[in-house]
């Protein structure tokens, strides 16, 4: 991509928060953000010509994967200059397989701009990001995209947004009716003519184009007044007095930043309206770093720290939002700057906390930058420091890792990190080769520290390796990665572990002599095996009178029969539920050992198994599926058919509409697939967590 970056946006290093603006762009795949972004590089002078989705040659979509899928799968920056204001435009994934991207995105970010196609409309999807947003009180905004689609009609996608966002959307621009390559600006009632390219040409409204856009002018100088904090404001407006454009913009940059208001731009990236537009609303409109508190620290050991401000002259307080690995320069880590100044050539504090149960072990240790870098998606351009408020890229920091915290030595701090959504969706995985094992182990550390939202298991009852992803999409990045790496692996069927317990009551005998000259081995035993409720593991007694088995060897045969119900009798699945006593034996002063009663013990347990038979036991695991009414009846028909049983449904009234909650119990081993299953079912409008609950009787037909 350098060829195509030779401009004013890259090694730009800003010494005021307050010409900063970080903005993420999100919305549902393919709303065009990544075609956009590469038309608002343009139009700053970023780079000279724009790159293709399909060709694999857009700035911030240089990932492989993403390259090969035809979707961003990571977040990605792209800085530009719009006057004397440095916009970091933050990309960020639609598909819902990477909405662990979109958060890292969003944490980065003082602001999200929610590009919606003009030809698709609001998926529910959009609308639960949009409500992620407001629980935050993100600002936000709207870019009506892709103008030039068949289908295209922006009053119906504003009307769309507004019934889905609320009435606080409002257009800030029009399309021209007649020309295509024309926006009406309602605020200062200038036409912007892209007929020769960006920058547009300005000039007055025509006569029919004012008539149409002095009634959208109204409504929208009704909304900003009414989110204005002068009180006389409308009542002078509604006097017939001029309302300067100075104080609309001072006003709807306040609303903005509130999170009340939500100003709509038409924009065309193919053609390149509205870049002009969308950058100067950016630069003009949207919140600095100053006007978002950055989240909250404490120290690594929990102590609270006083609150963080957006101070270039406050202690260092920086968040790893992304992690990537460069084959030339190594580990990339994104970060995200609140508080001091980053500098090249100082030493920091990485902590890391919060994410053990996903296999990220807590880490502290101290490092030493050697150098910053302006990062223009897989471009790195060096500068010198990184104010608060400010993104930039490190290297080579080893053991920094996604939502880890960079701080001063003398003064290390912990950001909590944000919150992660759980990975699902199991994929198991085996090396090729012994080679592949050694491949597979570097990928596989390097993968999960770059990646919170993807867990690594090694399954000690079905020694599989197991990495727990968000979806098909996600597996599809992280397999891939492997094998780029190095690893030639292959996916295998995920297996279930099973338990076994007796079907009922029964005694066993054990008897293990053996001569072969010299000492020999004798043990002899007899147990008593009884089925026990289920969670309450194995228990061990013995009631041995007049010492027939001697007293010292009584725990070697405790030893043989705890190992035999761990290694499971007839099947690998471990024996469970059961009280074993030891009720009789027999001894021999010379060839009796340890080794031998623990035998016996293995021995009698497996005999008095065959005469009771086994129950094979399967894990149940409690799910909560949060899904609309209008799946409610697919859901429990497909919960059903996975021999699921339904404990209850309660109503919840959310933001996208009514909702239920559905809670159940369902076998582990047909929740496989439920992730994309569900999501599949309900157009990906539902979400579910699992937990396991317990073990019950497999039925008949499934425990080969």
């Amino acid at each position: 991509m350098a060829d195509r970056n030779p401009r004013n946006s890259a090694g730009v290093a800003v010494d005021d928060p307050g010409n900063v603006r970080n903005v993420a762009l999100v919305g549902p795949s393919g709303s065009g953000k990544t075609t956009l972004t590469e038309a608002l590089l343009v139009t700053a002078g970023a780079v000279n010509r724009p790159g293709s989705v399909a060709d694999g040659t857009t700035v911030c979509d240089h990932d492989p994967a993403a390259v090969r899928q035809q979707r961003s799968v990571g977040v990605a920056v792209a800085p530009v200059v719009h006057g004397d204001v440095k916009i970091n435009l933050v990309d960020t994934p639609g598909y819902a397989d990477f909405v662990g991207e979109v958060r890292a995105g969003l944490r980065a970010a003082d602001a999200a701009l929610f590009v919606v196609s003009a030809g698709h409309g609001i998926d529910p999807a959009t609308v639960s990001l949009w409500e992620e947003c407001a629980a935050v009180n993100l600002p936000r905004a709207v870019v009506v995209s892709r103008l030039d689609h068949a289908r295209a009609d922006v009053g119906a996608t504003v009307a769309a947004c507004q019934e889905a966002f609320g009435s606080g959307v409002l257009p800030l621009y029009l399309p021209s009716a007649g020309d295509p390559t024309a926006l009406l600006g309602l605020i200062t009632r200038t036409r912007y003519d892209y007929s020769a390219g960006a920058p547009p040409a300005r000039g007055p409204l025509a006569e029919a184009e004012a008539d149409r856009a002095d009634d959208a002018r109204d409504t929208l100088i009704e909304g900003i007044i009414a989110e204005s904090e002068d009180e006389t404001l409308l009542d002078r407006y509604l006097a017939g007095e001029v309302i300067t454009e100075d104080t609309l913009i001072a006003d709807l940059e306040r609303a903005v930043a509130k999170g009340t208001f939500h100003p709509v731009i038409p924009a065309c990236a193919e053609t390149g309206l509205g870049t002009a537009e969308i950058l100067d609303g950016i630069a003009r409109a949207f919140p600095s770093p100053l006007e978002h508190p950055p989240p909250e620290a404490t120290s690594p050991t929990g102590v609270p720290r006083p609150r963080l401000a957006t101070d270039p002259d406050g202690p260092l307080a920086a968040e790893v939002v992304h992690t990537a690995v460069d084959s030339y320069v190594g580990r990339v880590s994104l970060v995200r700057v609140f508080s001091g100044t980053l500098r090249a050539e100082r030493a920091v504090h990485v902590s890391g906390h919060g994410f053990a149960e996903r296999g990220h072990d807590d880490h502290d240790a101290d490092e030493r930058v050697a150098h910053l870098y302006s990062p223009l998606g897989a471009a790195l351009r060096e500068v010198s420091h990184c104010v608060a408020g400010d993104v930039c890229a490190l290297t080579k920091l080893t053991s920094a890792e996604t939502g880890d915290t960079v701080s001063a030595p003398d003064e290390p701090l912990l950001i909590r990190p944000w919150e992660m959504p759980e990975p699902l969706l199991p994929v198991a995985v085996a090396a090729q080769t012994r080679s592949d094992e050694d491949a597979l182990a570097r990928n596989l550390a390097r993968l999960v520290a770059g990646d919170p939202t993807l867990r690594l298991e090694r399954n000690a009852d079905t020694h599989q390796l197991v990495l727990w992803c968000m979806g098909e999409a996600h597996a599809d990045v992280v397999l891939s990665a492997l094998r780029s790496g190095g690893a030639d692996v292959t996916t295998e069927p995920v297996r279930v572990s099973r338990r076994t317990t007796f079907a009922g009551p029964a005694t066993g005998h054990g008897r293990h002599v053996k001569q072969s000259g010299g000492h020999g081995q004798y043990a002899v035993c007899d147990v008593s095996v009884e089925p026990l409720e289920r969670g309450a593991g194995v228990e061990f007694a013995d009631r041995i009178v007049g010492g027939v088995v001697p007293h010292q060897f009584i725990p070697s045969v405790e030893k043989g029969v705890r190992a035999q119900l761990d290694h499971g009798i007839g099947s690998a699945d471990p024996v469970v539920d059961v009280r074993v006593t030891l009720i009789d034996g027999k001894a021999h002063s010379v060839d009796s050992s340890d080794a031998a009663f623990a035998t016996a013990g293995a021995l009698a347990v497996k005999d008095a198994a065959a005469a009771a038979g086994l129950v094979t036991l399967e894990p149940l695991d409690e799910v909560t599926v949060l899904l609309p009414d209008s799946f409610l009846g697919a859901v429990l028909g497909d919960l059903s058919s996975r021999r699921g049983r339904v404990l209850g449904t309660e109503s919840r009234e959310g933001g996208t509409g009514p909702s239920s909650v559905v809670r159940a119990e369902v076998p582990a081993s047909e929740l496989v697939r439920y992730a994309v299953d569900l999501r599949s079912l309900t157009s990906g409008t539902a979400s579910f967590t699992r937990r396991h609950a317990r073990y019950e009787p497999a039925p008949q037909k499934t425990r080969a």
